[in-house]
């Protein structure tokens, strides 16, 4: 019964959010990927990722953010690649947080990320101190301040698990296969080379485009011509077998 948010109605909204369905959110660059990897691959590949989790379990879709901080690590700004600064990525994603949790949608809230998916790199930063600032902030307006240091409170911790607790309540998955129960990376992957392209390919047959490669010599798309749909196939199934497992256990 899963469905996309930007394609959703008030009914379905209403009845994932009685039953705390997962939110989805793909966060993604534009990001020069050499010659043959279109621009949005990031994006694409969070996108893909949610959209297959979606299949297998009750889930919400979000429209991705295409505009993320991308850095000028790979190329500079002559090959077309749009950075956002990391403060302001993280001032707008905590406007779309504000958001849902004003409407009910406080819980089990998932940022998919295919990009910097090494931990405490600028783009998960932003999520997540964006997450963590909404989340105290909302504590404090339902609960008072002080909520804590309050004696009927001493025993708040106990018996708190998975999305219950609200340091859970918005949490980062990514597109190698690395959540907060992994903690390390399920599939191997790189920058626009053959993990990635395969990846890729897999979500998206015929976003590759292979004869492109004769026109550069970027090294870290040297080996892109050894990608394989059925490589890519078995890392998106590997990756989104992990974020099941971990989602469906309420992050415990």
């Amino acid at each position: 019964m899963s469905f996309n948010m930007e394609k959703g109605y008030f009914k379905e909204a209403e009845r994932a959010k009685s039953e705390r369905w997962p939110i989805l959110i793909p966060v993604g660059t534009m990001e020069y990927h050499s010659v043959h990897c279109p621009y949005g691959c990031d994006t694409l590949i969070a996108m893909g990722i949610a959209e297959k989790i979606a299949e297998q379990i009750d889930a919400v879709v979000f429209p991705p953010i295409w505009y993320g901080v991308s850095s000028y690590a790979v190329a500079g700004p002559e090959k077309n690649s749009i950075n956002v600064n990391c403060d302001v990525l993280e001032a707008y994603i905590y406007e779309i947080l504000k958001s849902l949790f004003k409407a009910g949608f406080n819980r089990n809230i998932y940022f998919v990320i295919s990009h910097q998916t090494e931990d405490y790199l600028p783009m998960e930063l932003a999520c997540m101190k964006a997450a963590k600032k909404l989340t105290f902030e909302y504590l404090e307006e339902n609960k008072g301040y002080g909520w804590w240091g309050k004696n009927e409170n001493k025993d708040f911790y106990e018996g708190l698990s998975g999305m219950e607790n609200p340091w859970n309540w918005v949490r980062v998955i990514t597109g190698d296969g690395r959540n907060p129960s992994t903690g390390f990376e399920v599939v191997e992957m790189d920058h626009a080379g053959k993990y990635e392209c395969a990846m890729l390919e897999a979500l998206y047959p015929g976003s590759v485009n292979l004869e492109y490669l004769k026109d550069t010599d970027d090294w870290f798309a040297a080996d892109a011509s050894e990608m394989t749909k059925e490589m890519g196939e078995d890392m998106v199934k590997r990756c989104v077998e992990s974020h099941i497992k971990y989602i469906t256990n309420e992050g415990k």
